[in-house]
């Protein structure tokens, strides 16, 4: 298996064997802290009392011989030496491996100045100073025998006294941290490998395979599957995108298509020597209309785009809501007498703050579809009210053909359209009521639907009244 220096494997171990390596050092420096704190002071005095039991013994035993006794002294497990005041001097026990020590301390010693070399050079890691075997690393004790002054130098004898325990304890420390790393090793493979296989899935994702099974288990409760149901999740919403995408331009197709298809064949009809002056004249009539469907089409597409992207600044002014729906009433006044429409308004002095260019749209593609679905004699009802002190409730509502109950729910979907026939007389191009919905949505309100086959449609928005500032 190839590894890469940068991967996330690599960078796993390397993080756990630093962790290691500080933690060690973070060890030792407590241990010394500890040692030096705790320990040192206590350890000089033990070998100070030893010293000075030697001294005492050999300078109350004059008869004694110093060399024979020194010796079965370092037997029992120290090391010991001592130098007269002709700087004479003798080793008893395992030799020292490192002398050092400065003749300056032995003449102290010698004038009757304790002597206490241990951890003197090795500050915070003042517990390395048990293990070195150095003359310098002893207690000093001034003795006097048979009129003679010496210097007893003697520190613990750590070979013979911890050797064997000194060896487990390196091997014990050394085989746990070789084990710990190669541990590390193998268990990191089994954290980086679902993600190896996450990163594998994203890859075919991104090349639009939405269908990638998710490699990780969505039943765990760790990190790892809150990542795996997030990725389910994006997978799903990725493939809806997309097949709302594919949709989205099989509808436009259809849309552009259709007024395509129909100005090409009228123009070759007028073009047809054949058709007489009133036929052209009809055909260029229809060859405007479809021209300005395919204007109003392209326009929709627009301005669903600018809410999409949110390239379109909302300019926010206050100005009186009412006023600006029987100005859409007045502009509508042919259509709705020409068929006959009873209008009912309610519409109480208000004052918003909002983009009136962007509810204008909103408005009018209400009103004009509440129009286009009522037959003669029919009423439509335009009604403002404020539900709570900073919330505009518009309600238009009429009797007209209404829809099915399960198509309620589509109604503010891009393309959808409830006349399935497509009746171009009657039916736009689906995108009206996705925009209202949009604008109602970047204005911080929401807009619902309820409507009954043959009985009407009601459609209501709420709107924030004077937050639109904070929430655009």
């Amino acid at each position: 298996m190839k590894i890469k220096t940068k991967s996330l494997y690599v960078r796993i171990v390397l993080t756990f064997a630093f962790i290691g390596l500080i933690s060690s050092i973070a060890g030792l420096l407590c241990s010394s802290m500890y040692y030096q704190s705790k320990l040192l002071t206590g350890n000089e005095r033990k070998a100070v009392q030893i010293g000075n039991e030697i001294k005492t013994l050999l300078e109350k035993t004059p008869s004694l011989a110093m060399d024979s006794y020194l010796a079965h002294i370092a037997n029992l497990g120290y090391q010991i030496y001592v130098v007269n005041d002709r700087k004479e001097g003798a080793f008893y026990g395992s030799s020292f491996r490192r002398g050092g020590l400065d003749p300056a301390d032995e003449e102290r010693v010698l004038n009757g100045e304790l002597y206490y070399g241990t951890a003197s050079d090795w500050g915070w890691l003042s517990v390395s100073s048990l293990f070195e075997d150095s003359l310098r690393n002893t207690v000093g004790v001034p003795m006097t025998v048979n009129g003679e002054r010496y210097a007893l130098f003697i520190r613990p004898d750590l070979q013979q006294q911890l050797g064997d325990i000194r060896i487990i304890m390196a091997v014990l420390l050394g085989s746990t941290f070789v084990f710990s790393l190669c541990l590390i090793v193998i268990f990191t493979t089994y954290i980086v490998k679902p993600i190896k296989k996450l990163t594998e899935a994203t890859r075919r994702l991104v090349g639009g395979r939405f269908d990638v099974e998710v490699p990780l288990d969505v039943a765990r409760q760790d990190e790892l599957g809150n990542l795996a149901r997030h990725f389910t999740e994006m997978a799903v919403s990725l493939r809806q995108l997309d097949e709302m995408r594919q949709q989205f331009v099989a509808n436009v197709s259809h849309e552009i298509q259709t007024p395509l298809t129909s100005i090409q064949g009228f123009v070759q009809a007028v073009l047809d020597e054949g058709s007489t002056l009133e036929e052209k004249e009809r055909y260029l009539h229809i060859i405007d209309e479809e021209s300005r469907r395919l204007s109003a089409l392209s326009k929709q597409l627009l301005t669903l785009a600018a809410l999409d992207n949110q390239s379109r600044a909302p300019d926010v002014t206050t100005y009186r809501l009412d006023e600006q729906l029987r100005q859409i009433i007045i502009l509508l006044e042919w259509e709705w007498t020409s068929k006959g429409l009873e209008l009912t308004l309610d519409l109480p002095e208000t004052t918003i703050t909002a983009d009136e260019g962007l509810l204008y749209q909103v408005w009018l593609n209400l009103i004009v579809n509440s129009m286009k679905f009522t037959s003669k004699e029919d009423s439509i009802r335009i009604a403002i009210q404020v539900e709570q002190p900073e919330i505009i409730v518009v309600t238009v509502s009429d009797t007209g053909i209404g829809i099915m109950a399960d198509q309620v729910q589509h109604l503010f979907e891009r393309f959808y359209k409830a006349d399935k026939s497509r009746n171009r007389s009657r039916s736009g191009s689906g995108l009206g009521l996705s925009i209202a919905k949009d604008i109602v949505t970047l204005h911080g309100g929401t807009i619902t639907a309820e409507s009954e086959l043959g009985a009407g449609t009601i459609i209501t928005v709420k709107i924030p009244k004077h937050q639109l500032q904070n929430v655009l």
